[in-house]
């Protein structure tokens, strides 16, 4: 007994318990659940070893007291001890094997406090790397917002670029149209440039004729004014007074292309002063471009049936006084170009104005009157009246909604459907002598012109500058009469 407990006190395995038990309050906080439940099960093993010892001097003590010396202690103080259930198994081992294993895990706490050493020296190398990534990733958490910033300050940038260049954008659509709205002006000029080199031809002929007539009389004019013994022979040998032209015959080239000049600028301008006066009243436009086109086509068709009653009137009354080479009809038509003043334009103006009110294609608000464009009526109405007594008469070609568009007779308005084939309304009618179109008219088309032909066309207003221009071409010749007492200036 006394060895082993010899053998007990040198190993001190209580304080080497008491060194767990501090080493473990210790690191308790740093340590892992599995960590701490090891440590525990270290010092229940160590507590139970220390116990077998106890036990071990414990059965020897009492086996030196003899058989019965130590049984009122047993009892009084192991028994009941043993009595709360605790148990305990005898130790397999010797008492050698158990101080050996006492120094081992002596051993082994002395390794693990080592290795608790090295891994605190880890855990703060680590808890550096960790505090230096920490600040590396607060800077570039810095740099992210600085880059957030600058990519903030480039999308905004980028979106000022793209409203620039939308507003660029639009501005080139806008001069696109311009330049559209140019060419269609640069073709209706070449279109207009035909028509004035034909009248320039016609101009030439009438030079020509012009002069012819005035070398006719300036011979007359020398054979009356030189002495002749035969003054009756004289008289026989000029001209017959019948072959020299009457003043409308004279004139009529010179009147064509002054009347075809004029149907040109009333359509450059007076009919957009009238187009202009309607937009106060009527927001549609193609209501507006109707009711003048109807007004045009009214207005020819009054003066013919005027002309025609003026006519008949001046033949009657020429026809029982008229004596001369030239016919009647001559003389008539004669008459009634020295006498356009004579013609009753506000009997005509009236007639056109009825009509219009009572036209089905065109509705006019009640508040306004068709009296608002009179005064386009009434050069429509002149126009049209001196038309007539060319020789052949103009008139304008036979129009209606719906028809087949013909680029002979119109010209498609910018805002039409280039490749529509039917027309749904006229602007403007084209003028015709005989069967030739000698100025063109203008024309919207529309796809399915037979099924809306009440349609409303979104064209904007057409500027002066896109209506065929006035050129003016003055040609003076003086022509002396048969008694040499006039001179005429034609002016074209």
């Amino acid at each position: 007994m006394a060895d082993t407990l010899r053998r007990l006190v040198n190993s001190s395995p209580y304080g080497v318990l008491q060194d767990k038990l501090e080493a473990w309050y210790k690191d308790y906080h740093v340590f892992s659940c599995d960590q701490n439940l090891n440590r525990c099960c270290e010092l229940v093993e160590l507590t139970s070893k220390i116990q077998g010892q106890l036990f071990t001097i414990l059965n020897l003590t009492a086996q030196e007291g003899g058989h019965y010396s130590g049984v009122d202690t047993l009892k009084s103080r192991l028994l009941p001890w043993l009595g709360s259930c605790f148990t305990i198994a005898a130790s397999s081992v010797s008492a050698d094997t158990s101080l050996s294993l006492i120094q081992e895990s002596m051993e082994k706490d002395r390794k693990i406090r080592e290795l608790s050493s090295v891994h605190d020296s880890d855990m703060q190398k680590i808890e550096d790397k960790l505090c230096s990534t920490r600040m590396e990733l607060d800077t570039v958490k810095q740099e992210l917002a600085e880059t957030q910033i600058e990519l903030d300050s480039t999308k905004n940038k980028s979106a000022t670029t793209l409203l620039a260049t939308e507003d660029e954008i639009l501005h080139l659509k806008a001069e696109l149209r311009v330049a559209q709205d140019q060419v269609d002006l640069y073709k209706r000029k070449l279109d207009v440039l035909d028509d004035y080199e034909r009248q320039v031809r016609i101009l030439r002929d009438e030079i020509s004729f012009l002069t012819a007539e005035k070398t006719v009389l300036q011979e007359r004019l020398v054979r009356s004014r030189s002495p002749s013994p035969l003054p009756r022979r004289s008289r026989s040998m000029s001209p017959v007074r019948g072959e020299s032209p009457t003043r409308a015959q004279l004139t009529s080239s010179s009147r064509h292309a002054r009347l075809v000049s004029r149907f040109s600028d009333l359509y450059a301008t007076e009919r957009l002063e009238s187009q202009s006066l309607l937009r106060r009243y009527i927001d549609d436009l193609e209501t507006v471009q109707r009711i003048l086109f109807i007004g045009v086509v009214e207005s020819f068709q009054a003066a013919k049936m005027a002309y025609r009653q003026f006519k008949a009137r001046v033949r009657k009354t020429l026809s029982s006084t008229h004596i001369g080479p030239e016919s009647l009809e001559d003389a008539v038509v004669d008459y009634i170009v020295r006498n356009l003043d004579l013609y009753d334009v506000q009997t005509s103006v009236n007639d056109v104005i009825n009509a219009m009110n009572v036209n089905p294609r065109i509705s006019f608000p009640p508040e306004v009157d068709f009296v608002l464009i009179s005064s386009f009526i009434r050069e429509a109405c002149r126009v049209a009246f001196a038309m007539q007594t060319l020789d052949p008469a103009l008139d304008l070609a036979f129009s209606s909604d719906g028809e087949l568009y013909s680029d002979v007779k119109y010209r498609r308005s910018f805002d039409s459907e280039f490749t529509a084939p039917l027309v749904a309304y006229h602007v403007w009618p084209a003028l015709l002598e005989g069967d030739t179109v000698i100025l063109k008219g203008e024309a919207v088309t529309k796809r399915g012109a037979l099924w809306r032909s009440t349609s409303r066309s979104s064209s904007p207003v057409r500027s002066r500058s896109g209506s065929p221009s006035r050129t003016f071409i003055e040609v003076v010749v003086e022509a002396l009469l048969p008694d040499g007492s006039q001179v005429i200036d034609f002016k074209v």
